[in-house]
């Protein structure tokens, strides 16, 4: 399958919108929480934050879908638009079914004018946010933090959002292929800077949410139910491995986020290295 071709088009498209779950989030069975997983869930931060960026992420989606000429590609692009947004409607009924303490800010950003590029920087931020966020389910999730119906509810998320960055990597491939005559390694320049930015935007959302925290502090004692050994390599692992696992879900002739795999490849490759090293200058003190 030549990608940027029509049978890519059409692959992808076709694959994302068939593989939409219907579900309404204030119908979901969301479970009773005792005061322990309550204190929990209302002590983690960015919740506010969290919402705001779902929110903005439908009106970025939507308001690209609508310029959007071929009607394959707007119709799956306008699905991922609800998707998103469904995403908020369901974070808000659980801040409501939970009375957890974040308000809702007014969308008082102005959307850019250039609404491809901010679709495309918003679909690098998702294939960061989703790599990290691989880790960080998978450890809390296997650490029992929250009751295991509400990571049945939350993976829900974690697998339309994989869906995204699977739909969304084609799709960059395709446009700049089919439209911009871009070669693979052209791409893959373009892909890094993409992300450059996605990193810039990211320390800047957590550090506002730093400064915010919705009010809160998670404290150690919170934290270290599911960091208990925690180390930066571990955790690059554990992204990496689930990143890996989603994956496999996804029909073999797509394309797949690759390059934040690689670059952590890099980055455990270091981190080995320098344990090496560590451990010899150990044995010869």
């Amino acid at each position: 399958m030549k990608i940027g071709s029509d049978e890519h088009k059409e692959r992808f498209c076709r694959d994302f919108i068939a593989s939409h779950c219907r579900f309404d989030p204030a119908t979901l069975t969301w479970p009773d929480l005792d005061d322990l997983a309550l204190e929990r869930l209302r002590a983690i931060p960015f919740w506010q934050e969290v919402l705001y960026t779902e929110r903005r992420a439908g009106a970025i989606v939507d308001a690209y879908a609508q310029t959007i000429a071929d009607p394959l590609v707007r119709d799956a692009v306008a699905l991922q638009g609800f998707e998103e947004a469904r995403h908020a409607e369901l974070l808000r009924e659980m801040i409501r079914r939970y009375r957890i303490a974040a308000e809702e800010r007014p969308l008082d950003e102005p959307l850019s004018r250039d609404l491809r590029r901010a679709f495309a920087d918003f679909g690098y931020g998702e294939c960061l946010d989703s790599f990290l966020g691989f880790g960080v389910f998978k450890i809390a999730r296997r650490s029992g933090f929250l009751p295991e119906r509400l990571f049945e509810i939350f993976d829900m998320l974690m697998r339309e959002e994989t869906r995204h960055i699977v739909f969304f990597i084609n799709w960059m491939a395709w446009e700049q292929a089919a439209r911009r005559g871009l070669a693979g390694r052209l791409r893959g320049v373009n892909a890094a800077r993409y992300y450059g930015r996605a990193i810039g935007r990211l320390l800047v959302t957590v550090r506002r949410g730093r400064q915010a925290n919705d009010g809160r502090d998670f404290s150690a004692t919170q934290a270290s139910v599911f960091l208990e050994g925690f180390t930066l390599r571990n955790f690059i692992e554990e992204c990496c491995v689930e990143h890996e696992r989603r994956m496999r879900e996804f029909a073999p002739d797509l394309l797949k986020p690759r390059f934040l795999p690689r670059l952590a490849a890099i980055v455990l490759a270091g981190l080995r290295l320098g344990n090496g090293f560590r451990a010899v200058r150990e044995e010869r003190a």
